[in-house]
């Protein structure tokens, strides 16, 4: 029933009569239903997606449908989707109902998408191994002893276990392409800005960005060509013309790559290493431009990242108070043992966490030390990716340090689980675009991601030199 190799095999096969989309959504909520214990989704739209599937399948026959008609997509539970749920996998919007579709969303379905559910993920988006959500774990189907990533975790398994085609995910420090990594499938974070954040519930306001997964190149750049775009919602979106992504795939450039030397040091896995430098080896056999480059402000990447984050959190999640929307503790005398009584029972502990530190570096007297510091090794972090793109037109470096790790490995080492993002953070510092595309499995046949990193808004270059070691380097 998934036969096909990419959305435009899939179409085909529809509109030739070889495959039914209302077959093919049955087998995907089939499966969903035989992999439940993976976890991935914290609601499934069965009836509204099959009876999408029959109206879409209609306008394929009379050629009248969109540019993802037949596209079964999931999406993540912190995107707005009106009329359904919204949780964001956290008990304090457990009841909670959107009043409107996100941006990025609406383009999906104007375009003849099938929305089949939405998936779990760390609450609010704060984790990277998808431990920390009120649904439960996240199980890696590749290895259920494994975590899937965070914090986009249900979205890359939804994609790895044959769940959906396609999903949406999160990125604010690599939560898809981290999770991307773990679970064997490809995840596209754009530059911030060039998707619109509108119906995003917010983390880190600065650092937040919409992206795909995919099982294919080709699907992650017709997604995208999709769901890009100036948003009169959003200020923070770009007004830049929306490359043809799907067509600039047949270009064939040899690019000039750069390896970061600080992303090889201590602390990576050997397997990965190896993994990564064989993919530069053939593309220098192939006569494309490889040298090693520097970015020395990389040790500080997981400080200003978190130091950052935590900041913008504390400020964002403020909202979240039993006031106006979600749940409201039923045990106060006032209204400040409401607020404090509503976060206590409705927010996880990975949350607590980060809104704890974020007050506390945006506090009188630590200001300066932490927030305002960040901010500037911000600044500096971003001067080293344009000195670097300045004699390179694309960074190749490892997805994350380790494959997937065990289920509650980290889960008492904060520190630890952070670092396993210090690849990831430092395209969200400088507001780079990036991927994490496989390229083989380890030893104990876990995937190993690749990531590559390019200048703002040259999205293209990204995607094309990911086909080619899709299609001529890892095959």
């Amino acid at each position: 029933m998934t036969f096909y190799k990419n959305h435009k095999e899939k179409l085909e096969l529809i509109k030739t009569g070889k495959l039914s989309l209302a077959d093919n959504v049955k087998h995907f909520l089939k499966n969903i239903d035989d992999q439940k214990d993976l976890n991935a989704f914290n609601f499934v739209f069965r009836d509204e997606a099959i009876e999408k599937a029959k109206e879409v399948e209609q306008k394929i026959k009379n050629n009248s449908a969109g540019k993802l008609a037949g596209m079964v997509i999931a999406i993540k539970d912190v995107l707005a989707y009106k009329g359904h749920p919204l949780t964001c996998s956290s008990n304090i919007l457990k009841n909670f109902t959107s009043l409107y579709t996100a941006t990025a969303v609406q383009k999906l379905i104007d375009e003849d998408a099938i929305i089949i559910g939405k998936t779990n993920c760390d609450e609010f988006a704060m984790g990277s191994s998808n431990e920390n959500s009120a649904f439960g774990n996240v199980l890696n189907p590749v290895d259920k002893t494994r975590v899937p990533g965070g914090s986009s975790g249900g979205s890359a398994v939804a994609v790895a276990a044959n769940l959906c085609d396609v999903s949406l995910g999160t990125d604010t420090g690599g939560s898809i392409r981290q999770p991307a990594a773990f679970c064997g499938v490809y995840g596209f974070k754009p530059t911030y800005g060039r998707v619109s954040r509108f119906g995003l519930t917010a983390f880190a306001s600065s650092f937040d960005t919409i992206g795909p997964f995919t099982k294919n190149v080709e699907d992650a750049a017709l997604v995208m060509e999709v769901i890009s775009a100036k948003d009169d919602n959003d200020s923070t979106s770009v007004d830049k013309i929306v490359p043809d992504f799907l067509a600039s795939l047949k270009d064939e450039r040899k690019f000039k790559i750069g390896i970061p030397k600080e992303y090889f040091a201590d602390g990576l896995d050997e397997e990965i290493k190896t993994a990564v430098l064989n993919v530069a080896d053939k593309l220098k056999l192939e006569n494309y431009f490889v040298k090693e480059v520097s970015l020395p402000k990389t040790e500080y990447t997981i400080a200003a990242y978190y130091i950052l984050t935590t900041a913008e959190a504390s400020s964002n999640l403020a909202r979240f108070d039993g006031a106006r929307y979600g749940i409201r503790s039923k045990d106060f005398n006032d209204l400040n043992e409401m607020y404090v009584n509503t976060r206590v029972e409705g927010l996880g502990k990975e949350v607590k966490r980060r809104i704890m530190l974020g007050t506390y570096v945006l506090s009188t007297g630590y200001y300066d030390a932490y927030y305002r510091k960040a901010q500037k090794v911000r600044r500096l972090i971003k001067e080293d990716f344009d000195n670097v793109f300045k004699q390179v037109d694309l960074l190749i470096t490892p997805t994350t340090p380790t494959t997937a790790f065990k289920l509650g490995e980290k889960s008492d080492d904060p520190l630890k689980m952070y670092l396993s993002d210090i690849y990831t953070t430092s395209a969200n510092l400088a507001g780079l675009p990036g991927i994490s595309i496989p390229i083989g499995r380890n030893s104990e046949d876990m995937p190993i991601g690749l990531q590559i990193l390019s200048q703002q808004f040259d999205e293209e270059k990204i995607l094309q030199l990911a086909k080619h070691i899709q299609d001529e380097v890892t095959n």
